[in-house]
């Protein structure tokens, strides 16, 4: 892979939600929000520094009639350093974040194709939410790559929250795939070399729920807003045009709404979620008259077309807001609009709401960070928040508001009295919000704190470097494969042994080496040192139902990304209860037996095989079935196999077909043997591969065993110099 040591080449990755170059659709789901946004100023605020050369944000590819289609584009260019890059995994619809678990494996096998036909690895990996998280540490595993995350929210946090709402645990994982998540975060936490929080909160107590926290790296770097959209409401300046369409629009929207305009405003920005506790507000508001005689609520609750076409977790959020304004006879006092444009109307909402001496509530239940909070206080808004996570930090530095806990809703009524009653406390806290915003909160500041957070990091790591997967960088650079079975072709014939592994050695800067066997990973591993071979690169173990990578140690990491492709339908129990009733089949030693392979002896005809196919097939089972040796049978799930573990190796590391050369001598090596691939058919084979003579590409050696391999390497003249 090319290497530059002219700036910084970053990685963001982002994978749910809705993320293009301009005018975010933020709140146009619940996956669509202040991360999204976040993540695309801090690509854009990196690209402009120059120890950057290049940022790419890593997104899933979206097809879908009801997006729009900038969201299929595969690589849009936002500026001469900055793109999005977007990888299609688990189809091409639209996916909520918690459907997307199933795909993650199949999302990291194309990002790997994408780093090997960029040429390049970034410096930085830098994973945003648990999805990414994932991503990012089979990345790290796979090439030592330097690994940063930041949680944006966590599922420990989310799970106990649940909890209090009163949801179980099966719910709350049917809902939420809680437990893959908590998982995630987890390994996460261990193999990042930077966890970025927003504050010491965040990582004290947030990240203290998790078991490895003590082995995380924290470094707290509050995020930054864009001061020259979010400047104070009393700024004195000319309105353009178009500012004024704005803000007359917002106006008009609200009118709609309010019976008496002059009111100061109680604006709400966010997410149609339970956890943002939108309910706790209208209760707030509505058990309280003589808040409903002072000031009006405007809630911002996402965008919506029609409620009843919505996800049922945002329509049940939608619905309860109808009803309590229902119940509180709100009408005329508050306003719940269902658009608002992020990029131009949410900056003036919050000079809107300034101007008519309102103020600013977050009343989740928990908040990681909150940028609305310092929106608001960057415009001028005084801010009321949950005291629960980032808003401690925020209003600890900008003395601009309040701090209650929402788990009581009169709480909230009385802090926005408190503010609102008294004039002074009102300009003190809009003042020093307008003032103290640019010390901490302006991308400048944080670019600054990132960048030096990073360049600690690197110089770490140089004299401590990571382990890591020593096939990882080296499949980037491979461009051939060699990968032969052991028994009776890799070994076998010891002289063509010496000189298999001499040839193996001087081409292993170019060509990668494995092994697809029938034995389990130790076997495989104890009969290549016994016989004192090279080590392969790639393990292909069980019949191709495992696949195996060597790290720089010489151990084997195994590929939860082949488990990922090949589980699917597969029915181990319900396949050894069928075949269990065949007198003639037999199942072998339990240490033969693994996860996604069943193994069985037997002594019987074709016809009784066949007889044992239909049965499966008759009662719904997709499986592959091998016979080899006409006494070994291997049940696999139906993706499995030594030829297809081989397709999948080419498919993930971008190595074309004709590139790959492979050998065997028994049915199990069949699939192998045929397509595309280079095969070699050694000397004294089974009867089974017989039916694969005059195919093209499978060349039938005269030799038996590794001289056979010799003389199929020199037949297809395979380690020639292109």
């Amino acid at each position: 892979m090319n290497k530059t040591n002219n700036g910084l080449y970053i990685q963001l990755y982002n994978i749910h939600g809705l993320i293009r170059g301009d005018n975010l659709e933020i709140g146009r789901n619940v996956d669509t929000g202040g991360q999204t946004r976040y993540v695309l100023q801090l690509a854009k605020s990196l690209s402009e520094r120059n120890e950057v050369r290049k940022v790419e944000i890593i997104t899933r590819y979206i097809n879908d009639k009801d997006y729009d289609e900038i969201y299929s584009q595969r690589n849009e260019t936002v500026n001469e350093k900055l793109s999005i890059v977007r990888i299609r995994c688990g189809g091409a619809k639209y996916i909520k974040k918690e459907l997307l678990w199933d795909h993650l494996e199949e999302f990291v096998d194309k990002t790997i194709k994408h780093i090997k036909s960029s040429g390049e690895l970034p410096d930085i990996i830098h994973g945003h939410y648990a999805d990414a998280g994932f991503v990012c540490t089979k990345l790290t595993q796979f090439f030592g790559i330097p690994f940063i995350q930041t949680g944006h929210s966590l599922g420990r946090s989310k799970y106990n929250n649940l909890k209090a709402q009163g949801l179980d645990d099966d719910e709350i994982n049917k809902r939420y795939k809680m437990n893959l998540r908590i998982t995630a975060e987890e390994d996460t936490i261990f193999y990042a070399d930077k966890i970025i929080t927003s504050t010491r909160q965040e990582a004290d107590v947030q990240y203290g729920q998790y078991n490895n926290s003590a082995s995380g790296k924290f470094d707290v770097i509050p995020p930054g807003i864009d001061l020259t959209r979010f400047f104070p409401f009393n700024e004195k300046r000319e309105w353009h045009d178009e500012e004024q369409k704005v803000r007359d629009h917002i106006r008009n929207e609200l009118w709609r709404f309010f019976t008496n305009m002059h009111k100061p405003i109680i604006l709400a920005l966010c997410r149609p979620e339970k956890k943002k506790n939108i309910a706790g507000l209208i209760q707030a508001f509505g058990e309280d008259p003589e808040l409903q005689k002072k000031t009006n609520l405007a809630i911002f609750a996402g965008l919506r077309n029609d409620i009843q076409e919505m996800p049922e977790l945002d329509k049940d959020v939608l619905t309860e807001m109808l009803l309590l304004m229902d119940k509180y006879n709100l009408y005329g006092s508050m306003a719940i609009p269902k658009t608002h444009d992020v990029e131009y109307e949410v900056p003036e909402l919050y000079r809107v709401a300034a101007e008519t001496r309102g103020l600013f509530v977050n009343p989740a239940f928990s908040e990681n960070f909150g940028l609305t909070l310092i929106e608001a206080a960057a415009s001028g808004l005084p801010i009321v928040a949950t005291d629960d996570g980032g808003p401690r930090d925020i209003i600890g530095n900008l003395h601009n508001g309040l701090i209650v806990d929402v788990s009581d809703s009169k709480n909230i009524s009385k802090a926005i009295h408190k503010i609102i009653d008294n004039e002074n406390i009102w300009e003190k806290f809009s003042s020093s919000g307008i003032r103290k915003v640019h010390d901490y909160y302006s991308w400048g500041a944080h670019i600054d704190s990132y960048l030096k957070s990073i360049k600690s990091m690197l110089d770490i790591m140089k004299q401590n470097p990571k382990t890591f997967l020593a096939t990882g960088k080296k499949l980037l650079k491979y461009e051939k494969l060699m990968i032969f079975d052991i028994d009776d072709t890799l070994i076998g014939h010891e002289e063509a042994q010496r000189k298999l592994k001499q040839l193996i050695i001087e081409n292993h800067p170019q060509i990668g080496f494995g092994v697809a066997t029938g034995r389990t990973i130790d076997s495989a591993i104890n009969v290549l040192k016994e016989h004192d071979f090279v080590m392969p690169d790639i393990i292909i173990s069980s019949v191709g139902s495992e696949i195996y990578y060597k790290r720089e140690n010489d151990e084997y990491f195994y590929s939860t990304g082949w488990e990922a492709h090949i589980s699917s339908m597969w029915k181990r129990e319900k396949i050894v209860e069928l075949l269990s009733r065949f007198d003639f089949m037999k199942l072998q030693e339990n240490e033969a037996q693994r996860k996604f392979k069943i193994s069985y002896y037997h002594e019987t005809n074709e016809k009784n095989l066949k007889s044992v196919i239909d049965t499966l097939v008759k009662n719904g089972i997709k499986a592959n079935f091998m016979n080899s040796h006409k006494k070994y049978i291997d049940i696999l799930p139906y993706r499995a196999s030594k030829g297809r573990a081989v397709r999948y190796l080419a498919y993930r590391w971008n190595i074309p077909h004709e590139n790959i050369l492979v050998a065997g001598d028994s049915g199990n090596d069949e699939d192998m043997l045929r397509g595309e691939l280079l095969g070699i058919v050694v000397g004294e084979h089974s009867g089974e591969l017989k039916k694969l003579k005059g195919r093209r590409r499978i060349y039938f050696a005269n030799e038996k065993a590794t001289a056979g391999i010799l003389e199929g390497v020199n037949f297809y003249n395979f380690l020639r110099k292109d």
